[in-house]
């Protein structure tokens, strides 16, 4: 049972030749025709989540694992736009996320009709592509239709397909009609990298720096990294999103570089500065290398650049693995300090970081690391923004963990859907580590039949948004129950609602006993919900930076 619609025909036989096999669907009528046909086709799997602003998150964490395209579709109206936040997060995260809207034909736009709002081209912004069908024209669809599958899968990002659909919406045939969608964009020409020209500069240069920001693991990056962690000029700095680790890396930069002098920062400041991977966490590295810049920073990735520091004097568009191997052969290995200074710095810190958590009071920093020390290993640890995922950066992480937060726009909005679309992609265990904010924000994501037993969640409550009590200026003006949003919400009933096994933690004692059996076998997924006094956890987290 097909769809008669020849548009819905064009979608559904593209996506299939595109290799597009999830669709997840929310519910609607002006969408009848192609939840009709994704729903019979034997090659797509198709997944239905009520409420869209979870279904793009939910497909969103589908995509970030699979690493490939998976599609979304919606009615007409108002919810598309529920869409909005997930597509500016793949966006920026570059998550290949195949929007397709059902519309109103043309002439039902703007006279006053139920459930029509201006589709076209709406998310224009934060899109790489839109491709507006109209009924009737089948050869300039299907070249909409290609270039935009094409460009999903080229540049890895969002595009949006609206297809708009009169009445009848509920007629079907027997068959798929064969449509060829062979013809597709070539890739542009990329420019030549000029090895000789940057090797002379970094053969120079005794203070090179390497910062890595998300990443997938990569096991062939990792072993790239590891050559030039040996030469002494070079230091290497990572987060918990860039999933690499080593005894020369800098993992923890916040923790490093917090308690810096102005004459340290210039002892650190590099000649060359070169970065890959997705946006960094560390908001100190920022402000590091805006204030004290690189005479040289050069950009590897395949698809764009940000110049996050303006100081960008090259993007080298190749794969950063294939840069790294090649451009080895040019260098040479440089006399210097800069790298054994800084471990040694490291080490130190690492002491003192040891010293303070061995006898600090319950709290969220001290819950952080009983949470990092149990996670089994070989899981994949979902984190959501805001505080949780910064004091994630101030632990050194079981290398086996794979580690993942949407700092894209880095919103809380659909942190808890995400996971739960990665732990459905995923056959490992899946453990999502968030604050009681972006829980509660995003609570909806629980309604969904998708979600596997052996999904993890741990919630932090501290009874509001915990950050504003760290960061200057909301705790000195008169409004900071509109910053922090102060509530006495629990997640039982929402457990209990979603068929979810729900323990509460108010103590360290608790805290470990539970978390010995909290991730083993389960008729159903769990929630750990502990809760911390937020009168102390800014001034423990305050402490811990000033005995650094």
């Amino acid at each position: 049972m097909y769809p008669k619609k020849e548009l819905a025909q064009l979608v559904i036989s593209a996506c299939h030749q595109f290799s597009i096999d999830t669709v997840v669907i929310s519910p609607g009528s002006r969408n009848a025709p192609l939840t009709i046909g994704f729903s019979n086709h034997s090659a797509i799997e198709t997944l239905s989540v009520v409420d869209e602003r979870c279904a793009a998150f939910f497909a969103m964490g589908i995509a970030q694992q699979k690493r490939k395209p998976v599609a979304i579709v919606c009615s007409s109206g108002s919810a598309l736009l529920n869409y909005y936040p997930a597509i500016a997060e793949a966006f920026y995260s570059q998550i290949p996320l195949i929007v397709i809207s059902a519309d109103r034909p043309k002439h039902l736009i703007d006279v006053g009709d139920g459930q029509t709002i201006r589709q076209e081209n709406v998310f224009e912004n934060h899109i790489l592509f839109s491709a507006n069908l109209v009924e009737g024209k089948t050869e300039e669809n299907k070249s909409l239709i290609t270039e935009a599958l094409q460009i999903s899968k080229t540049q890895m990002g969002p595009i949006h397909i609206n297809v708009p659909f009169d009445e009848p919406l509920y007629e079907t045939v027997a068959e798929l009609s064969d449509f060829d969608f062979s013809d597709v964009i070539s890739n542009e020409p990329k420019q030549v990298t000029k090895f000789e020209t940057l090797a002379s500069i970094w053969n120079r240069s005794a203070k090179k720096m390497i910062l890595v920001g998300s990443n997938y693991p990569d096991i062939e990056l990792q072993k790239a990294l590891e050559v030039y962690a040996e030469d002494e000029s070079v230091l290497i700095f990572t987060e918990t999103t860039s999933n690499l680790y080593h005894s020369k890396f800098i993992n923890s930069i916040d923790k490093l570089i917090f308690p810096l002098s102005d004459q340290e920062y210039e002892e650190l400041q590099p000649d060359v500065l070169v970065t890959l991977g997705g946006l960094v966490i560390s908001k100190k590295i920022k402000q590091f290398l805006r204030k004290y810049q690189p005479k040289q920073h050069w950009h590897i990735d395949e698809l764009r650049a940000f110049d996050t520091y303006f100081t960008l004097n090259e993007f080298i568009q190749e794969d950063p693995v294939e840069v790294l191997n090649k451009f080895l052969e040019f260098t040479e290995k440089v006399d210097s300090n800069y790298q054994s200074k800084w471990l040694l710095k490291k080490e130190q810190r690492a002491v003192k970081h040891q010293a303070y958590l061995s006898d600090c009071e319950y709290s969220d920093l001290k819950v952080f690391e009983a949470v990092l020390k149990t996670i089994p290993d070989a899981s994949q640890v979902q984190i959501s923004n805001s505080s949780t995922i910064r004091y994630s950066q101030l632990f050194d992480v079981n290398p086996t963990l794979r580690i993942f937060c949407n700092r894209g726009t880095s919103g809380i909005d659909g942190s808890t859907s995400t996971a739960v679309g990665a732990a459905f992609a995923d056959d490992e265990q899946t453990i999502f580590i968030t604050g009681d904010l972006s829980f509660f924000y995003d609570s909806n994501a629980l309604w969904n039949s998708n979600i596997p037993k052996n999904f993890r969640i741990i919630i932090l409550n501290n009874a509001g948004g915990g950050i504003f009590r760290f960061i200057p200026g909301p705790l000195t003006t008169n409004a900071t129950e509109y910053f922090e949003t102060p509530h006495n919400l629990t997640a039982s009933h929402l457990a209990k609602m979603y068929n979810f096994e729900y323990l509460a933690v108010k103590d360290s004692i608790t805290l470990e006993k539970e978390l010995n059996s909290f991730y083993t076998e389960s008729e159903h997924p769990k929630i750990m919900e502990v809760f911390t006094p937020k009168e102390i956890n800014d001034v423990v987290l305050k402490n811990y930076f000033k005995n650094l």
